[in-house]
């Protein structure tokens, strides 16, 4: 990409960043509203099959503190998101985080990783309709003809119609409005939670009645020790997610700084609640190595005498299906939208419909890719690709609140143009028709520090623009009132001369306006030490995931980047701990919002805990995902890089020609 290219993947927007001429999004939700999509998008039809599975396999009775545990480390991400999204409330999510804190490039791998994430996972949820309908009909082959699964002759392939009619369904409802969408999710998502009521009441009184057979083992509450507690706390831990699709609805929420925070915790406190309370009644029902790993809650309640239970568990895993549909469906033309108004995708992407206030475009485009993927393809083996999105973006995240509380972003309430002059002086107009001036050093990075046009004089090179002053307070030009004002806003420094050229483009290091020169010595100590820490945290990290979850690796590979990965991280977490946090994270974004506690060690335990079940998918699961990474590379090279919002901040013609004036010292008339 050249060095152009390598640039503008730290080039940050403001957090507030809208082109002019959008359509916003009406704002209608409030916090039932969010609550009841979150816990839609996170209780899905597998919990109804995990409790078995994970029961069976790894935590056996002890599957109530796996659910625990699990529920603590989404709890981690969950406080991040809750911060973050309080202060930047954009339909982008993760995406706008990353595009505000990082750079673009990393905005663009978590936005595609995000469309991704969302069109398997919605695929993959409709295909699993047509087994649970069928319960109601004693069977798949007794459902209406145009809904029965039938594979195509000649061929392998296994069309579902149910499932596409079922996301064709949900798009419908989407596009009529995000107020209509959200009450009947609510419908659904309440007739789950009485489903799941159910099974702990009704199983609590087939437990006192028949004795809780699952807890009077012979092996113990713990068959397969701590290890497999946790190994199943790793697998539960993907029954969490689903609130970041809270997040993704910031700008439809009437008060987000308040409601979006608590709607996160609630629907989080609410889904672990009802599964730790689920979990503990089934284990106890029957013993975990005769759990059926299919359908452990049926069988459970025909084991106990109550057989005609298994509708009302069918009945629920519908309402579940129907409403994580809708958790995927919903967020998904929301990041497309967001990506479009940056440049970064055609602005097809962008288009609200004035009525409804719906992304329309976007949202009938993912539902027919949806449905079309559900209706012939069979996505099981797409599904890992699901857990990387979502990790990659609970990663993102926790990397945002950490680079906000220490190495901000300057404060992005004022608008900041890097335009230039021919001489490669950095512009940053006062007003539409006099550009001010900045400092001569080459400022390479889209973080421009505002200096006074009238200390000027104090910058090697005076003269020129020294004579341009005078000659302009001479005749009383109205710059001069330009300058008084700006000069009363801002005080001057040098660049200091350790700053290099790749200094200067890293948005990291960027330094917010210093009242001195020591300060500003201290401030770049400070930001490069931070800096630093947050990189050797995530390089620590990586490599302890790598020596202890990717086992297909040469033990002493193993040993020997884990002997490496945690003295660094420790190092690294430690030098953080010990930073004075930037006072310049309270002008980010809206003011009075959310604060994640117990920063640094909150978001460097969750970047510890989502990158480790990064590395735990496998080999296989990350070939694929390197395939659609590859290709929106390719996008990105190709379209996103030149259309980029970004990009697009080059002065007209006319304002070249009279910066072109202002540096040979003729002013514009």
């Amino acid at each position: 990409m050249g060095t152009k290219g390598s640039s503008s993947l730290w080039r940050r927007k403001q957090v507030h960043h809208t082109r002019h001429g959008d359509i916003e999004l009406a704002k209608h939700l409030r916090i039932a509203d969010l609550v009841s999509i979150g816990i839609g998008s996170t209780v899905g039809a597998g919990v109804y099959v995990l409790v078995g599975t994970v029961a069976r396999e790894r935590a056996g009775p002890a599957l109530t503190i796996s659910f625990l545990i699990a529920g603590i480390a989404a709890a981690l991400a969950a406080l991040c998101y809750a911060e973050l999204s309080s202060r930047c409330p954009s339909a982008g999510s993760a995406y706008h985080y990353a595009y505000t804190c990082v750079g673009e490039g990393v905005a663009w791998i978590i936005g595609w990783g995000l469309i991704l994430e969302y069109t398997v996972g919605g695929s993959t949820v409709a295909r699993g309709i047509a087994p649970n309908l069928g319960v109601f009909v004693g069977g798949e082959e007794n459902l209406p003809w145009l809904l029965i699964r039938r594979t195509i002759p000649s061929t392998e392939i296994i069309v579902d119609p149910c499932a596409a009619f079922l996301v064709i369904i949900v798009t419908a409802l989407l596009c009529v409005g995000i107020r209509e969408s959200a009450r009947v999710q609510a419908a659904m998502v309440v007739l789950n939670v009485l489903v799941l009521l159910f099974v702990a009441g009704a199983g609590s009184y087939a437990g006192s009645k028949n004795g809780w057979k699952g807890y009077e083992q012979p092996d113990g509450y713990m068959p397969y020790g701590i290890n497999g507690v946790l190994g199943g706390a790793a697998t539960l831990f993907f029954a969490y997610i689903g609130f970041d699709t809270v997040a993704s609805t910031a700008e439809e929420v009437k008060n987000p700084q308040r409601d979006l925070p608590l709607g996160i915790a609630l629907a989080l406190f609410i889904c672990g609640g009802l599964y730790i309370l689920v979990s503990g009644v089934i284990v106890g029902l029957v013993p975990y190595n005769l759990m059926d790993p299919d359908t452990p809650m049926s069988t459970a309640f025909a084991e106990n005498g109550m057989p005609w239970a298994t509708y009302v568990v069918a009945a629920g895993a519908v309402a579940a299906l129907a409403t994580t549909l809708m958790g995927s469906l919903l967020p998904q033309p929301r990041i497309l939208m967001a990506m479009a108004r940056d440049g970064l995708l055609p602005p097809f992407f962008s288009t609200v419909h004035p009525k409804t206030s719906v992304p329309v475009n976007g949202t009938i485009l993912a539902g027919a890719v949806a449905a079309i993927m559900a209706f012939m393809m069979n996505v099981d083996e797409l599904s890992g690709m699901v857990s990387v999105g979502t990790l990659l973006a609970f990663t993102i995240v926790s990397v945002c609140l950490l680079v906000l509380r220490y190495i901000p972003p300057p404060d992005t309430s004022k608008p900041v143009f890097p335009s230039r002059t021919s001489e490669g002086l950095p512009v940053v107009p006062k007003s539409p028709s006099r550009p001010i001036f900045t400092s001569q050093y080459p400022i390479f990075s889209p973080v421009l520090t505002i200096l006074s046009e009238a200390s000027l004089h104090s910058l090697p090179g005076r003269s020129t623009y020294g004579d341009y002053a005078s000659s302009a307070s001479s005749i009383g030009s109205p710059l001069q009132d330009e300058t008084e004002e700006l000069e009363e806003e801002t005080r001057v420094f040098e660049i200091p001369p350790s700053y290099s050229r790749e200094d200067l483009q890293n948005p990291l290091l960027m330094l917010e306006q210093p009242t001195n020169l020591s300060e500003a010595s201290r401030e770049e100590g400070r930001r490069h030490a931070a800096g630093l820490a947050i990189l050797g945290v995530l390089i620590g990290v990586i490599l302890i995931s790598l020596a202890t979850a990717a086992t297909a690796l040469p033990a002493l590979l193993r040993w020997g980047l884990g002997s490496l990965g945690i003295p660094l991280f420790i190092a690294a977490s430690t030098i953080l701990c010990l930073i004075e946090q930037d006072d310049g994270q309270h002008k980010f974004g809206q003011p009075g919002g959310f604060h994640c506690p117990w920063v640094p060690a909150l978001p460097i335990a969750s970047i510890l805990v989502n990158v480790y079940l990064l590395i735990s998918l496998g080999i296989g699961t990350w070939l694929r995902v390197s395939v659609w990474t590859v290709l929106g590379v390719l996008v990105y090279i190709f379209y996103g890089l030149h259309h980029s919002q970004l990009a697009q901040g080059v002065p007209s013609k006319a304002d070249q020609a009279d910066n072109r004036k202002l540096a040979a010292g003729n002013p514009p008339v």
